[in-house]
């Protein structure tokens, strides 16, 4: 293959990724007080988030339009997460055990919206933080919208595990589809926040709808388009933001092999195409100029076999600088994630065929359970 043609052939990669990502939107910021905050019930499923709980329950005390109530539906958690809650004046919600074919989060999402008034429901994950103006930009979207307001969280990372987060954040963007110019036909959202009214969330089932899915985000989202309601996502900015694995590498490793095969058999085929597209061209990148090194090494007659040099070094460096520009928008990740982005990419690769192989093994384990990937989910003596 020539030059030329490597080169046409990497750029077409890099250009169909970087084409899912042309609409990234975020939440906005200062829309104005008068939002009807005061109508909005926020619902947090928690299962051993004693960690998590403080900022986020902070953060919706310091918002600048408040939420009418806030409601903790505490998951059977071990640790102090009941706690937590009282201390912060949110009301606490004890879950009871999920039924038979209930997710153990479906089941929290559920009783949690059921114990609520408000006619504005917001599900967010314990590791999730809003900022001030969080609330009043999510309104915002909602009444030009309406449906389902879906966000996915600016990431935030700090210590040197979770900068193996890289990748996983940007495919999940890019194989949603919900960021070309021409939202995929097939809905997607976000789990960490969703913001619906009562009156839509009840159209389109409720969590009954979902009860059963390890991924209850993107089938809620289904569940909206079924009932005729529109989904609407966002990335979150510096309005709405995560840090999701903060504990260890372990805990990284069995968060995202719990979403990211599933995640990707439920995509749609074009976003899916384009995102497994652009992670051929990093891979390529990564073999390419190391074969291209080693032969440039070995002083061989002759034209290069695997490429010139010059060609897997400018593309290396373009590569690198895409992702840069990408990972600034959806994390807050070092300059050597991007830079040397082979390692994340390789964690990448680890982790999702450890997600395959859980997956086509029927369950994967999280928080004390193991959780089956075609819908049932236990709790195990001991766990």
């Amino acid at each position: 293959m020539s030059d030329l043609v490597l080169a046409v052939v990497l750029l077409t990669g890099t250009l169909a990724g970087a084409w899912q990502l042309r609409d990234l939107r975020t939440v906005p910021a200062r829309v104005g007080p008068g939002t009807g905050a005061s109508r909005v019930s926020v619902v947090v499923p928690a299962r051993d988030e004693e960690a998590s709980l403080p900022a986020l329950l902070a953060g919706l005390e310091g918002l600048d339009d408040r939420a009418g109530e806030v409601v903790v539906v505490d998951d059977g958690s071990v640790d102090a997460t009941a706690e937590v809650a009282l201390r912060s004046g949110a009301t606490l919600l004890t879950a009871t055990p999920p039924p038979p074919g209930w997710t153990g989060k479906a089941w929290a999402c559920h009783q949690g919206a059921r114990a609520t008034s408000g006619d504005l429901l917001l599900f967010l994950d314990a590791d999730t933080v809003l900022g001030r103006d969080a609330l009043a930009g999510l309104l915002a979207v909602h009444a030009q919208h309406g449906g389902l307001v879906s966000v996915q969280p600016f990431h935030r990372v700090e210590r040197a595990h979770e900068q193996l987060s890289a990748y996983f954040n940007v495919v999940a963007l890019l194989a949603s589809g919900a960021f070309a110019r021409r939202p995929s036909a097939r809905p997607m959202a976000f789990g960490p926040c969703l913001l619906t009214s009562r009156a839509d969330y009840e159209r389109a089932g409720t969590h009954a709808a979902v009860r059963a899915e390890i991924l209850d985000d993107v089938e809620l989202a289904r569940a909206y388009d079924r009932a005729g309601l529109p989904v609407r996502c966002l990335a979150g900015g510096g309005s709405v933001q995560m840090r999701s694995y903060p504990a260890g590498l372990a805990q990284l490793v069995r968060g995202w092999t719990k979403n990211i095969a599933s995640g990707a058999s439920a995509a749609a085929p074009v976003p899916t195409l384009a995102a497994v597209l652009w992670l051929c061209v990093h891979h390529a990148v990564a073999v390419g100029l190391l074969l291209a090194l080693v032969e440039a090494g070995g002083a061989s007659a002759g034209p290069p076999a695997h490429g010139h040099p010059a060609l897997w070094v400018t593309a290396w460096v373009v590569t690198a600088w895409h992702l840069r520009l990408v990972l600034r928008r959806v994390g807050s990740f070092r300059w050597w994630t991007w830079a040397v982005f082979p390692v994340a990419l390789l964690a990448f690769d680890v982790v999702f065929a450890r997600s395959l192989v859980a997956t086509l093994r029927g369950s994967v384990r999280w928080r004390g359970r193991e959780v089956a990937s075609k819908g049932r989910e236990h709790t195990e003596e001991g766990a």
